[in-house]
């Protein structure tokens, strides 16, 4: 498995801890940046994350910023990315198995190292519980294809 990780300096230092955590799970790390904790703008690691995503060059991704929340929407942007934003286990077991979300939101500066470590740990053990979801997930696409977002 291949995990696209991306940050701006609010979620940098967790990026680095989560790194060595995907690799000792003999998951292959694509590291968008950020690679300091100089200011940078979270939008700019979202898209390439998303995009990693959705051309196929990883097969999920993560983003983090300070909350989760702007880095989050700025991912939801790029069409065929569903970006959860969790701060528990239980939300990421249910982001992965009710929305197939392929992108994780972090805030590194609300979760502490293991919560973030536990919450990546359910949403890869996870799996798409499909049917009902199906049909939801339909109309997230439709949605993207009625407002010209491909």
């Amino acid at each position: 498995m291949k995990i696209a990780i991306g940050a701006d300096h609010g979620g940098f230092e967790l990026k680095q801890t989560l790194i060595p955590f995907l690799q000792g799970r003999d998951i292959e790390v694509l590291d968008a940046g950020t690679y300091s904790t100089e200011s940078v703008d979270y939008p700019t690691y979202a898209e390439a994350v998303a995009l990693l995503v959705v051309n196929g060059e990883a097969d999920a991704g993560i983003v983090i910023c300070g909350t989760g929340i702007g880095i989050s929407i700025a991912a939801n942007k790029v069409p065929g990315i569903r970006a959860a934003l969790v701060t528990s286990p239980a939300m990421a077991t249910l982001a992965k198995q009710h929305n197939n979300a392929n992108v994780l939101a972090l805030g590194g500066r609300i979760l502490a190292q293991e919560v973030a470590e536990a919450c990546v740990a359910a949403w890869l053990d996870a799996s798409f519980e499909g049917e009902r979801h199906l049909r939801r997930l339909d109309k997230i696409s439709a949605i993207e294809t009625n407002h010209h977002c491909r």
